[in-house]
């Protein structure tokens, strides 16, 4: 399919985490699946008129849908249904990032102002408000997705992080940079001093797998915890072109998680479960997670995770900083 991934733009040179990381997997468990997605777009907006130029064999397909009410982007009711059929919770981290008309007029020209700030959303969205209170008040965890330029802005960060606990209603517990878009260790020092307890943003786009070691990772040697991201959803093959060849590339990191005793974490955005853009990712998500639990995974958000057993393994001091 042409058009529907969006290309991750250049950051920083991530930094990676010498040793194997911590395994703290729960007692009766042979590894632990941590949920997460990133709440980027959930309204289909410009998207239309560039999937029409991009894709001339479907355009009158990608145009008519500006003359629907419907909005495949909004997927959280399906999101939640699968998880709330199999018992489990993830984590929706939540953006705070400036729209395109808030930008210079010379970013709404470019490629890279699209791309970055294009189609973003506001946190004073009654939709949006609406839903932060749904999932949360049905255990979902709701965490902090930090802005493209948030990375080693600490004044920024800080108050990303304000307006998604304002719509809260209550502190967040860790989230994901937007991007992946990670200076290490600059950027995990700026979140632990504005209180969060982990960061999910150490990982790939284009590869999965452990890259990473097998467990979490204390940067600062206390009870700040980096879960490494083991599979990004656009990082695997495509399920709708081929289904089994997408299948296979999650069962065979299932098995290694299982073989290690590892914590895995994974990434499906919320768009992506939408069958008429996104074909196939909705179906894998579910027997991924099906999966897990059959070969005796602990599965959930990685906040829930941090409280029962990355807190519980918490070392003694505070360590080198």
């Amino acid at each position: 399919m042409i058009g529907n991934r969006e290309n991750y733009a250049e950051a920083p040179e991530q930094v990676g985490l010498d040793g194997e990381g911590e395994r703290p997997i729960p007692d009766g468990h042979e590894f632990a699946l941590l949920l997460t997605h990133d709440v980027d777009r959930p309204y289909k907006t410009y998207q239309y008129l560039y999937y029409a130029l991009t894709d001339p064999e479907n355009r009158w397909n990608h145009l008519s849908g500006l003359l629907s009410a419907e909005n495949p982007y909004w997927q959280f009711d399906r999101v939640t249904s699968i998880e709330d059929d199999l018992g489990v919770r993830s984590a929706f981290y939540l953006l705070d990032e400036q729209r395109l008309r808030d930008r210079s007029v010379r970013e709404w020209v470019s490629k890279t102002g699209w791309q970055l700030f294009g189609g973003r959303y506001s946190l004073d969205d009654p939709a949006i408000r609406e839903l932060v209170q749904t999932l949360d008040d049905g255990g979902w965890e709701v965490g902090l997705h930090g802005s493209f330029e948030s990375f080693d802005d600490p004044d920024r960060l800080a108050a990303e992080k304000g307006a998604v606990e304002a719509v809260l209603g209550d502190s967040v517990v860790g989230g994901r940079q937007h991007y992946l878009n990670l200076d290490a260790p600059v950027t995990w020092r700026i979140q632990r001093d504005l209180g969060l307890r982990y960061d999910a943003s150490l990982g790939s786009s284009d590869d999965y797998g452990f890259q990473h070691g097998y467990g979490l990772q204390r940067p600062f040697d206390d009870e700040f915890v980096v879960f490494p991201l083991t599979i990004m959803e656009q990082a695997i093959p495509d399920p709708g072109d081929s289904f089994d060849a997408a299948w296979t590339a999650c069962e065979e990191t299932l098995q290694e998680a299982r073989e290690n005793d590892a914590v895995m974490t994974i990434l499906w955005h919320p768009r992506h479960f939408s069958e008429r853009d996104f074909p196939g990712y909705g179906r894998l998500y579910r027997r991924l997670v099906e999966r897990a639990l059959d070969l005796g995974a602990w599965v959930g958000s990685p906040g829930e995770f941090y409280e029962r057993a990355a807190l519980d393994e918490r070392p003694v001091g505070t360590g080198a900083d």
